[in-house]
């Protein structure tokens, strides 16, 4: 198993738990809207026991639109996490969250990896609040 480091958590994850790269172009009052998307790669046998410590935590997190949490069909050990924040600056603030913290410190063991990370422009959708 590969040794993953806490800030190579932090950055995969969004409640956090995913990477904090440049801003977007969508906008909600003053602030533009901040889109990640991430694969996971999981430990033999412990993806439902990360999804269940990824979703444990996302009510409660100021700013966070969307976090959704979903497997991959194709591969059993991968979990894909996609979510919407106000604000870059809102998601850089939840990973200073406890809960986040202590989902951190629960999830870290069970990564063995990550897949494709990409920062995306919400421009707005189901569940979105428009411009």
């Amino acid at each position: 198993m590969m040794n993953i480091g806490r800030r190579e958590f932090v950055s995969a994850t969004s409640a956090a738990i995913a990477y904090a790269f440049f801003p977007t172009q969508a906008v909600i009052g003053e602030s533009k809207m901040y889109g990640l998307i991430g694969k996971m790669i999981v430990a033999e046998g412990k993806r439902d026991d990360l999804i269940r410590i990824l979703l444990e935590g996302v009510s409660g997190m100021p700013g966070c639109l969307s976090y959704v949490v979903a497997k991959d069909p194709a591969d059993k050990n991968a979990v894909w996490i996609t979510e919407v924040w106000d604000s870059k600056k809102s998601h850089a603030a939840s990973l200073k969250l406890p809960s986040v913290q202590a989902a951190i410190a629960k999830g870290k063991p069970m990564i063995v990896g990550f897949g494709e990370n990409f920062v995306t422009e919400p421009v707005g959708g189901h569940g979105l609040p428009k411009k």
